[in-house]
């Protein structure tokens, strides 16, 4: 086995779920009608199932999809250029949309899942991330929900990986 490098931990387990909590009580209100959650694979995978079972606690129960879009493969940093390795299996027509992402950072992802799912009949388009770093674009060109403001570091853990791994770290970490 190899040796594990240090983790800072920056948002303990408990901490992370009560923030998911909290974001869910600030969506619950718009999530009238039919809604579907498109999660982005890999890394928004813990955070998507903690706000599915966040919401269903306040009985909003919106279908579920993925989507498998890539910009960074194994590298730290984004590629710049965004594909599509897996798309929906469901319809969106006519659905609300909320896009979930581990981390907002340039922008790029969602921006293009965001042009994605309309491009397919989504009648409304939500955007929300986990974290996001302090030079995201904000305002306008911004997400519009985040849950953890997170420092200009690497971060892992809670479904975000070096390389694919520490997904499965209960809290979020940076790797310097």
């Amino acid at each position: 086995m190899t040796d594990m490098p240090k983790i800072e931990v920056i948002v303990p387990e408990d901490e992370l779920l009560a923030e998911i909590d909290k974001l869910a009580e600030t969506l619950a209100p718009r999530l009238t009608g039919e809604w579907t959650v498109v999660s982005i694979l890999i890394g928004a995978t813990p955070f998507t199932s903690d706000l599915m079972k966040a919401l269903a606690r306040r009985d909003i129960h919106p279908t579920l999809d993925v989507i498998w879009l890539e910009s960074y493969r194994d590298a730290r940093e984004s590629s710049g250029r965004v594909v599509v390795r897996a798309d929906l299996a469901r319809s969106v027509k006519d659905k609300g949309v909320i896009i979930l992402d581990d981390v907002f950072d340039t922008g790029r992802t969602l921006a293009f899942a965001k042009t994605h799912m309309l491009a397919k009949g989504a009648r409304e388009v939500i955007t929300c991330a986990l974290t996001q770093k302090p030079w995201a674009p904000r305002g306008e060109n911004g997400v519009d929900y985040c849950a953890i403001d997170a420092p200009g570091r690497y971060l892992v853990g809670y479904g975000m990986d070096d390389a694919g791994k520490y997904r499965g770290l209960p809290y979020i970490g940076a790797l310097d």
